[in-house]
C-alpha cells in the first residue's frame, strides 16, 4: 500500500471517528423538537392565543320562550280571548359599557404575549441546561483522559521506583507512596465515571429520552474569545431577553386593567326585543332596555380601581427587580468567562508546558539518582492538578456563555 492511500485510509478513519462523536447542535435541534417542557410551553402559549377573540366578543344572546295563560295554568288558556294571554319569545343581547371589550381584549392579548416571552424563556432555558450538561460530560472525558494518561506515566514511575527499591537505591515508603498516589487516580477515575453517567442521563432527559439511553462521547469543543463588552450584554439583555420582555408586557397588561377597572363605572345594558301571540287579538310586540346600576361603587368598583392600581405597582416593582437581577448575574458570568479565558491562555500558554518540562527532566534526573522520589511526585502532582484546571477552566468558560445566552437570548458561541 502507498503512503497516499494509507493517509487517505487514516483521513476517512478520522472522519468516522468524528462522526460517532456526539455534537451539540444534534442534541440541541433534537430539544427543541421533543422536550416536554419546552412542548407543554408552546401548547400555553397556542392556547392563549385563543383568548383575545373570545374575551373581545359580545356575550351570548339570550332567547326566551313562553307562555302567559288566563283562567286556568293549561298552556294557552284564554288565548284570543284574554288580553293577558299569549304565547311569544323574546331576544336579549348584554352590551358592556363601550370601550370594555376592547380592553379585555388588548388585556387577554397582552397575557398571550407574556405567555409567549415565557415560551421563549423555557426554549432557551431547556437550551442552556442542555449545553451545560453536554460540557459537563465532555469535561467528565477530558478529565477521565488525563487521569488515564497520567495513570500510564505513574504506573512507569512506580515500577522504576520499584526497580530501583530492589537494588537498595530507593526507600520502600517512596514504593508506597507512589502506590497510594495510584490508588488515588484510580477514585479520581471512579468519581468521573459516575458523573458521565449522571450528566447522560441529564442529557437524555431534556432529550425526552429514556435516561439510561446510550450516548457517545461529546465532539471537541474550540473556545474563542468573547467578541462583546459587558455594555453591550446588557443592551441586548434589555432589547431580547425574555425575562424583562415578559415583565414588561405584564406592566403593559396591568395598565389596561386600571383602564378597564375604571370603566366599571358605566354600567353595562341588555336590549330585549319579543313577540307575542295573542290569538285572534292582535299581536303584541315588546322592546326594553334594562341597566345594571353600579349602586355599590364605595364598595365594589373603588376597591376594584385599587385593586389593579395595586398590581400595576407591583408589576412595575417586578420589572425592576428581573432587571437588577439580571444585571447582576449578566455581570457576574461575564467575569467568570473573562477570569476562565484568561487562566486557561495561562495553563495552556505557560504553566502546563513548564510543569511538563519539569517533570519530565526530574523523571530523567530520578533514574540516575540526581533527585529524590518526593521532588518526582511533587512535579508529577503539580503538572496533573494544572492540567485539570486547565480542563475545568475550559468547562467553566463554556457553562458561563451558556448561562449569557440564556440571559441575552443572543447567540454568544
Amino acid at each position: 500500500m502507498t503512503s497516499r492511500n494509507l493517509l487517505g485510509l487514516l483521513a476517512l478513519a478520522l472522519c468516522a471517528w468524528a462522526e460517532d462523536r456526539l455534537r451539540l447542535e444534534d442534541l440541541i435541534a433534537g430539544a427543541l423538537r421533543a422536550n416536554p417542557e419546552i412542548l407543554a410551553a408552546q401548547k400555553r402559549y397556542e392556547a392563549a392565543r385563543q383568548r383575545p377573540g373570545q374575551e373581545s366578543s359580545l356575550p351570548d344572546p339570550m332567547l326566551s320562550l313562553g307562555y302567559a295563560s288566563s283562567g286556568s295554568p293549561r298552556p294557552f288558556a284564554g288565548l284570543g280571548r284574554e288580553p293577558t294571554a299569549n304565547a311569544g319569545l323574546m331576544v336579549s343581547q348584554e352590551f358592556p359599557s363601550p370601550g370594555k371589550r376592547k380592553l379585555r381584549g388588548e388585556i387577554a392579548a397582552k397575557e398571550a404575549d407574556a405567555e409567549f416571552q415565557q415560551y421563549q424563556a423555557v426554549q432557551l432555558g431547556v437550551v442552556s441546561r442542555l449545553k451545560q450538561a453536554w460540557h459537563r460530560l465532555r469535561y467528565a472525558y477530558s478529565a477521565s483522559e488525563v487521569l488515564e494518561r497520567r495513570r500510564d506515566l505513574l504506573r512507569q514511575f512506580l515500577r522504576a521506583t520499584e526497580a530501583r527499591y530492589g537494588v537498595g537505591k530507593a526507600q520502600q515508603q517512596d514504593v508506597f507512596k507512589a502506590q497510594t498516589q495510584l490508588s488515588i487516580l484510580e477514585t479520581r477515575l471512579a468519581k468521573l465515571a459516575q458523573e458521565r453517567r449522571s450528566r447522560g442521563a441529564e442529557l437524555n432527559s431534556l432529550l425526552g429520552r429514556l435516561v439510561d439511553s446510550p450516548l457517545a462521547r461529546p465532539a471537541e469543543a474550540q473556545p474563542a474569545p468573547l467578541r462583546v463588552t459587558l455594555e453591550e450584554l446588557f443592551q441586548q439583555a434589555r432589547d431580547r431577553a425574555p425575562m424583562l420582555q415578559r415583565e414588561e408586557k405584564m406592566v403593559q397588561r396591568a395598565q389596561l386593567a386600571v383602564n378597564l377597572a375604571r370603566k366599571e363605572y358605566y354600567p353595562d345594558y341588555t336590549l330585549s326585543a319579543g313577540y307575542y301571540y295573542m290569538g285572534a287579538m292582535p299581536s303584541m310586540y315588546m322592546a326594553r332596555v334594562d341597566f345594571k346600576l353600579p349602586a355599590w361603587f364605595w364598595r365594589k368598583q373603588r376597591a376594584g380601581v385599587a385593586e389593579q392600581a395595586d398590581s400595576l405597582s407591583a408589576a412595575r416593582r417586578n420589572l425592576e427587580a428581573a432587571g437588577q437581577t439580571l444585571a447582576f448575574r449578566l455581570q457576574d458570568d461575564y467575569l467568570m468567562a473573562e477570569t476562565s479565558w484568561r487562566l486557561m491562555e495561562m495553563y495552556a500558554g505557560t504553566v502546563i508546558p513548564q510543569s511538563s518540562l519539569a517533570l519530565q527532566s526530574s523523571l530523567t534526573a530520578y533514574e540516575t539518582g540526581g533527585v529524590d522520589f518526593l521532588t518526582v511526585l511533587a512535579n508529577f502532582a503539580t503538572t496533573l492538578e494544572y492540567e485539570l484546571s486547565y480542563h475545568e477552566e475550559l468547562q467553566s468558560y463554556f457553562l458561563s456563555l451558556a448561562r449569557l445566552e440564556e440571559m441575552t437570548g443572543a447567540p454568544l458561541t
